[in-house]
């Protein structure tokens, strides 16, 4: 397939000390002096400073992409410096934006970064994606991703998607208006959200942290050759790495037929659901705080208590006398048979969203008793026990 025709107008020149710096990409022809004057013009928005958008922040910036926006509203967070590798410690606590800035200085000071504190809403994401050429989303939740697709669309905008799992990634470039009939968006991929729950958040399941590097990278080459106009993008196309493998393999995406057109932006967090109906209903009335559960763990009838989470996790943290059974052979039932029906049972996991999860399961199957707690354990170690190591 042909190559799409460049994103980006040249800048009008190159300064000396710019033409010493790009150099090595200056003697690469399919680059040279035009690439370098696209790239030193482009306008590439950066959704995120967290694993895909560091690496691929730090290489935007070596390469010499002249105006990169960054999106993020969170700060740097210990657990973040396993794969955020545009932050240290001495950054913990700070804006990643703040943060993500003062690196990109010390790689390349021709660099106009731009920061953008807020989280993208419907509200805000057409205008500020129309102040860029090129979006880059490395989000990792469906809510924003189905947001960043829409307003892509709505702004007229292409960009460049990754996501990451575990050892797994996968990249694509979306466009709904490209040339040449090749438009494609992100619903032609993902329909539909996947069901709540369904797809664990990397906080959740974990991510081997140079899987991002791997990941950004491809993102970062996937830009500069939407920019320059070069080789066959990644448009139409998913490219699946599974890193344990050491295989990359690309499946065709083809436009759906049955695809409704973008007209408008929706609430995205309804779309997406946090969790079930059937979870949210089963939580009404039935969901307890960390001071409540230790209460009642403290009465004269104390309840059993379940942790829903996996194995590797209850390795890592447990409130003292909880019992483990995965949320899965809950769900699946195979479970049901070991639970008492003698006492009250409190469910937990990690924030409060598989313990609502499994709960609907056990309200179905006649624990009319059971609850679950607020939080997670992540709430228990804040409210109750600050000392308790957590991930």
């Amino acid at each position: 397939m042909s190559s799409l025709p460049p994103l980006v107008e040249p800048a009008a020149e190159l300064t000396r000390d710019e033409v010493e710096r790009y150099s090595r990409h200056l003697i690469i022809p399919d680059v040279g002096m035009t690439g370098q004057k696209r790239l030193k013009n482009a306008k590439v928005l950066v959704m995120g400073a967290g694993g895909l958008g560091a690496p691929t922040l730090m290489y935007l910036a070596a390469a010499g992409v002249g105006t990169i926006g960054i999106v993020d509203f969170d700060v740097v967070d210990t657990s973040n410096l396993q794969r955020q590798v545009i932050h240290g410690i001495d950054d913990v606590g700070r804006l990643k934006t703040e943060s993500a800035r003062d690196t990109i200085a010390q790689i390349n000071p021709f660099v106009d970064v731009r920061l953008h504190n807020f989280r993208l809403e419907p509200e805000n994401a057409v205008d500020l994606f129309s102040q860029y050429d090129l979006i880059l989303d490395g989000t990792d939740n469906f809510a924003t991703r189905y947001l960043v697709n829409d307003a892509a669309v709505l702004a007229g905008k292409p960009y460049v998607w990754g996501s990451i799992f575990r050892f797994e990634g996968q990249v694509s470039v979306f466009w709904e208006g490209a040339p040449d009939g090749r438009g494609i968006n992100y619903r032609d991929l993902y329909p539909q959200a996947p069901p709540p729950g369904m797809v664990p958040s990397c906080s959740e399941g974990g991510v081997l942290g140079i899987l991002c590097s791997s990941i950004g990278s491809i993102m970062g080459t996937e830009a500069i050759k939407l920019i320059c106009g070069i080789g066959d993008s990644l448009l139409g196309r998913l490219m699946v790495y599974d890193a344990l493998e050491m295989n990359y393999r690309t499946v065709r995406i083809r436009k759906d037929p049955a695809g409704a057109e973008v007209t408008e932006l929706i609430d995205y967090e309804e779309f997406c659901g946090v969790v079930s109906d059937e979870a949210a209903a089963a939580a009404v009335g039935s969901t307890l705080t960390p001071a409540e559960v230790d209460g009642a763990l403290h009465s004269s009838t104390p309840p059993a208590l379940i942790d829903v989470r996996e194995p590797v996790e209850f390795e890592i943290n447990r409130i003292d006398g909880a019992r483990l059974i995965p949320k899965g052979d809950i769900l699946s039932g195979r479970a049901l048979g070991d639970l008492p029906h003698d006492r009250p049972i409190v469910l937990y996991c990690k924030t409060g969203v598989r313990s609502a999860e499994a709960l609907a399961t056990l309200k179905k199957n006649g624990f009319e008793d059971a609850t679950h707690m607020q939080g997670g354990i992540v709430a228990w170690a804040a409210q109750l026990d600050p000392e308790m190591a957590v991930y």
